[in-house]
């Protein structure tokens, strides 16, 4: 006799769902790695904040590129116009600046020569690869999971707002115009992840859709995870790889290099 298989099982609500996804943020998200602790308690010397600020480069110039290959794979225009706006924010227009510039802004104010931090040189192996692999992933993956990879944008805000706390607090460089990259995001990120999140409540209505779109996003927290683990070996434990930025390299005139703390 043949045993019959067994019923598929049914899906989580959505408010279960919702509540998972909130839940892999709580316990997976990077603002609970050492590293962000160190920093925003004023911890790093000024040659840490300035490895941060050259390794993060990575991953801000490859946003646009990432959504312009989500945006590619996509045959409804009106959701290529929705999604066009997160290339714009970071972008910016032909004179205006974006997040991009807004994180060279960033760079010139730690001491680091913007031109330098773009190139790109000084990006530490292990970082590469997390990004390219996040890049790599919303190219390739089911459309589900590559919007479900952004929804660590739930959990941005807070830690965008305690980073600008905590470098005004601790750090000389600290200002309106080198933290602007952080207070834009405050509101650039509530509003990507509106659509982003309903879109995921929305389309996962299967359980192995949510299976889906969950490990998603936790793959996306092992991203910032791991960028930031490549930091703390690196430049608090002090074992910078090859080719990665050394101190000293890389830094604008002595007059406008000076220390960040």
């Amino acid at each position: 006799m043949t045993t019959p298989a067994p019923a598929p099982r049914a899906p989580q609500s959505r408010a279960e769902f919702h509540e998972r996804l909130r839940r892999i943020g709580a316990e997976r998200y990077h603002d609970l790695h050492p590293f962000h602790k160190r920093l925003h308690g004023g911890g790093c010397t000024p040659d840490e904040v300035r490895a941060w600020v050259v390794n993060r480069w990575q991953y801000q110039s490859r946003i646009p590129m990432k959504d312009a290959a989500f945006m590619s794979r996509l045959d409804d225009p009106q959701l290529r116009r929705i999604w066009r706006s997160r290339i714009e924010d970071h972008d910016g227009g032909v004179d205006e600046g974006g997040g991009i510039r807004r994180w060279l802004a960033l760079a010139r104010a730690v001491g680091l020569d913007p031109d330098y931090v773009a190139s790109g040189v000084g990006v530490m192996p292990a970082t590469r690869f997390a990004v390219d692999a996040y890049v790599r992933f919303v190219r390739d993956m089911p459309l589900l999971d590559a919007v479900a990879a952004s929804l660590t944008e739930m959990f941005a805000p807070r830690i965008h707002a305690e980073r600008i706390e905590g470098l005004l607090k601790h750090y000389d460089f600290a200002d309106d115009a080198s933290l602007a990259y952080f207070r834009n995001r405050l509101t650039e990120a509530r509003k990507d992840v509106e659509f982003g999140l309903t879109y995921v409540l929305d389309h996962a209505d299967t359980l192995e859709k949510q299976d889906a779109a969950a490990a998603a996003l936790s793959f996306k927290t092992d991203v910032l995870w791991a960028q930031l683990d490549a930091l703390w070996h690196g430049y608090v434990e002090g074992r910078i790889p090859p080719g990665a930025w050394q101190p000293g390299q890389g830094l604008l005139a002595a007059s406008a290099a000076s220390e960040v703390a």
